[in-house]
């Protein structure tokens, strides 16, 4: 059986409150430890009114603390936006309450747009300074080195598994270089997908981290009793990316049949590209698209998300998930 594991970005849906979606996220990452997926992530994006995962850090130790045995980790932050110090301090907080549970995956973007970034850290250097900021972060989880003057306390000594997250060539380069897990957001940007996992793959330098090169796949799944269900359930997330391609972002959209026959072609055609990677309809359908996707990519674990309107469907569509991965 591959390890699967579920990405949220604790949806604000149109009609709830921001208290709402974060006591919906706790809610679903107890359903998913129970229904057996490995790992639960929170993604960092800011200045976004239908997400509610900002201070992602915060969250994560309130899932950590509503959960018992699954992992619970960042996919991603967003290490631009943050001195490395910092983050080593809170994942290493958070590791040593919850030891051997933390993940923490790196994204270089800034993850909102350029103002909000500014706002956030205002010494930007465009990512470029990505590979040295991880480098940074890692060594302050790891052991003292001698005569070393600035130290993560907590976070020495933890050595909170670190994953490189990326839509490009330029993460699988880099996690490939470090030797680190790598994690493709195929789920909203899956056009270098194979062309990221060759690269990721065949250039692998093992490390202290990792012998072997560790790919995840994230793909989006709206699973529900019938084909017409779960292409309904795609619509909350088909509007949003609509909304946000077209400077209206807001709360997750109520479900509406038909709803990409109003977009315009091009609109319609970039969304469609985006969400290439998702499995939508009834079991028998999700079972046929995620075994294609498996097939066709070979992942070693995936991620699987899915922006629902409605919690209990949300609810119901990761359960059918997990059933349908656990046989696969």
């Amino acid at each position: 059986m591959i390890p699967f594991s579920v990405l949220d970005l604790a949806p604000v849906p149109d009609g709830s409150s921001v208290a709402d979606a974060l006591q919906n996220t706790l809610d679903l990452a107890r359903h998913a430890e129970s229904w057996g997926y490995r790992r639960f992530w929170l993604a960092e994006h800011h200045n976004m009114a239908g997400i509610a995962s900002a201070a992602t850090s915060v969250l994560i130790g309130q899932v950590a603390a509503a959960t018992k045995t699954i992992r619970v980790g960042a996919g991603g932050v967003m290490l631009p936006n943050h001195a490395p110090l910092i983050i080593a301090e809170q994942f290493g907080t958070l590791a040593t309450l919850y030891p051997d549970r933390i993940d923490l995956g790196l994204g270089r973007a800034p993850g909102t747009d350029m103002a909000t970034a500014r706002a956030l850290r205002r010494g930007l250097d465009d990512g470029e300074g990505f590979p040295r900021d991880v480098m940074e972060l890692i060594a302050y989880l790891g052991d003292d080195e001698p005569g070393q003057k600035v130290r993560a306390i907590p976070g020495r000594g933890t050595h909170v598994p670190v994953w490189i997250l990326g839509s490009s060539l330029y993460g699988a380069q880099l996690a490939a270089h470090l030797g680190l897990p790598y994690a493709f957001a195929s789920h909203f940007a899956p056009a270098a997908l194979e062309q990221a996992i060759e690269v990721y793959r065949q250039t692998f330098r093992p490390s202290e981290h990792l012998e072997k090169p560790h790919f995840m796949m994230a793909l989006n799944v709206f699973a529900a009793d019938t084909d017409a269900e779960g292409q309904l359930l795609k619509t909350s997330m088909q509007q949003a990316f609509a909304n946000l391609r077209t400077g209206r972002p807001g709360p997750l959209p109520r479900p509406v049949e038909n709803v990409v026959e109003t977009f315009d072609p091009a609109i319609a055609a970039g969304v469609a590209q985006a969400l290439a990677c998702t499995a939508a309809g009834s079991p028998q359908t999700v079972r046929e698209a995620l075994s294609a996707f498996l097939a066709r990519h070979r992942p070693d674990e995936i991620i699987i998300t899915g922006q629902i309107h409605d919690h209990d469907a949300r609810l119901k569509s990761f359960r059918i998930a997990a059933e349908i991965l656990a046989e696969t």
